[in-house]
């Protein structure tokens, strides 16, 4: 009897060395999920065992970035027809539509908040410095682009930008406030600021080339004509059907004096 409960004895501590126990190792995920590996006691735990898991995460675009997305190649276009500089088309659009969620983005297309003042076409009445003012409508936002183009080569009172080199977007930040496109004193710093956080130089310099001074046509309205030997304005006016006055308007020209090299505008 005393052998047989000897035998029970040995095979019982027999099989509890025989049956080493285990624990488990938790170790967190970036993801807040839990992940247990099975080590048996007595072993050694590698780094990879309790290695926490990253998981990579990409920042969705911004509002402003899918603007720039969506409009960049129409304000590089237009900066090929009109010297405004793509830089200064987008940072004008962003700033005045709201990264294209304004009302008058929406509604009317209007990316620039550009009035009436004698259009003819279709119209939206909108609050702005006084109740219910009339802006432009548009079919659609690259009309509105085109419009933008056409508002600033039109009118006397930004015909000094258009002598900037058109990669000087600050000197036309400044010019536009200073030629009255906007009441508020820090237009300017948040055109500037705009186009330096996104980098929107950089469509500039695809326009231009890498030595930015490659020439850059302007559009069906205005024509960029080089002074030769042998022009004066009368020749020039009767030459592109227009009078002496609208050129030296549009240009700001005080007398009828004209350089050889001298480049100046002249309405098609």
């Amino acid at each position: 009897m005393k052998t047989k409960f000897k035998y029970i004895v040995i095979i019982i501590v027999a099989l509890a060395f025989s049956c080493g126990s285990k624990k488990g190792i938790v170790t967190k995920k970036k993801n807040n999920k839990t992940k247990t590996v099975d080590v048996k006691e007595g072993a050694k735990t590698t780094e990879t065992d309790i290695k926490e898991v990253e998981v990579k995460t990409t920042k969705p675009p911004s509002s402003i970035d899918n603007y720039i997305s969506s409009y960049v190649t129409i304000a590089k276009t237009e900066m090929r027809k009109s010297k405004i500089p793509a830089s200064i088309t987008l940072a004008q659009g962003i700033l005045e539509s709201g990264s294209g969620r304004g009302r008058l983005a929406v509604k009317a297309n209007n990316h620039f908040g550009i009035k009436c003042h004698g259009w003819k076409g279709a119209k939206i009445y909108h609050d702005d410095d006084a109740a219910q003012e009339c802006f432009r409508k548009y079919r659609k936002a690259e009309s509105s682009y085109e419009d933008h183009s056409k508002f600033l080569i039109g009118r006397k009172r930004y015909a000094k930008l258009f002598k900037l080199k058109p990669n000087d977007y600050k000197g036309w930040a400044k010019g536009l406030k200073a030629a009255g496109y906007a009441t508020d004193r820090k237009y300017p710093q948040k055109l500037i600021s705009l186009i330096e956080r996104y980098k929107l130089y950089k469509y500039d310099e695809e326009v231009l080339g890498s030595n930015g001074v490659e020439r850059v046509r302007v559009n069906s309205g205005v024509i960029r004509h080089i002074i030769e030997k042998g022009d004066t304005l009368y020749s020039l006016s009767k030459r592109y059907n227009t009078t002496v006055d609208i050129i030296k308007d549009l240009n700001n020209l005080n007398t009828n004096d004209l350089t050889i090299g001298q480049e100046i505008m002249i309405p098609n």
